[in-house]
């Protein structure tokens, strides 16, 4: 694909690529001007009510950098700040996850700034890379397993074990088998069982299971035995941000009128293992 560079004389360098690919350019009257299969277009200009309308195909305007500071300390980027006349969308990698984002209606206005907490979409199953993430929490070992069409409930002892307030309809749960201590591992990673859609707590009548969803891809069926679950949170709904030394954006905006962008910052703090 080709690309248009435009060079700047106050930066010295080439600070912009565009989607459109003129045949020739010229510049008169404090208007820009190019040449397209023998037609002349005047840029700079509210064109049919559309500002990304280039040769009559819509584009989207796109804005690439990095938030690198403290290169050397690793830092959880949590939040996306920008100034300026209106919202956008964002994609969001670093050096460990590549999967944050935040849609474009997701920013709330605040104090003439749009500001917005950043996803985290995860995967299903989960990746390796997210088993060290603070979204992944043990449980214990199950008592009984009930398998139906679809579904499956986990029991756990009652009252040694208490599910707790942190687990969530929406999390996903993991199983393994325990390792007898003294023995060296020799297991594989956990296996993604299903999508939490029910927690059931009723200690005084010997009520302590979760309920889940077996239909999604990747699901491995739970059979008998002793096994140990886990799990992970919903990564879009905790709102963790992105972990990394450093941190890539992309934003993205389809607005049809001109749009002005001052700054963008990030709230980040440093990761304590």
């Amino acid at each position: 694909m080709f690309k248009t560079l435009s060079y700047s004389k106050s930066s010295l360098g080439w600070v912009s690529f565009y989607s459109f690919n003129p045949e020739w350019m010229i510049g008169m009257n404090n208007y820009f001007y190019s040449f397209n299969k023998g037609n002349v277009y005047r840029h700079n200009t509210n064109y049919f009510g559309n500002m990304n309308r280039f040769y009559f195909y819509d584009y989207t305007s796109k804005v690439t950098s990095v938030l690198n500071k403290a290169p050397l300390e690793n830092k959880l980027f949590k939040t996306i700040n920008i100034e300026g006349d209106d919202s956008w969308s964002a994609l969001l990698s670093t050096d460990i996850q590549d999967t944050g984002f935040i849609d474009k209606a997701w920013f709330e206005k605040k104090e003439q700034s749009f500001y917005a907490f950043i996803r985290n979409s995860g995967t299903s199953p989960a990746q390796a890379s997210e088993y060290d993430l603070r979204s992944l929490n043990g449980i214990g070992q199950t008592g009984n397993t009930t398998t139906g069409v679809g579904t499956a409930t986990v029991d756990f002892s009652v009252p040694i074990l208490d599910l707790g307030t942190i687990i969530s309809v929406g999390d996903s749960l993991y199983f393994f088998n325990p390792v007898p201590y003294g023995v060296p591992p020799t297991i594989g990673p956990p296996l993604f069982a299903g999508v939490i859609t029910a927690i059931n707590i009723d200690l005084k009548n010997g009520i302590n299971n979760i309920v889940i969803d077996t239909t999604p891809a990747g699901t491995t069926a739970i059979t008998i035995g002793n096994f140990y679950f886990l799990y992970i949170k919903n990564a879009t709904a905790e709102s963790h941000g992105v972990l990394g030394h450093y941190c890539i954006f992309e934003l993205e905006n389809n607005n049809q009128f001109k749009v002005e962008l001052f700054m963008v910052e990030s709230e980040v703090m440093k990761s304590f293992p």
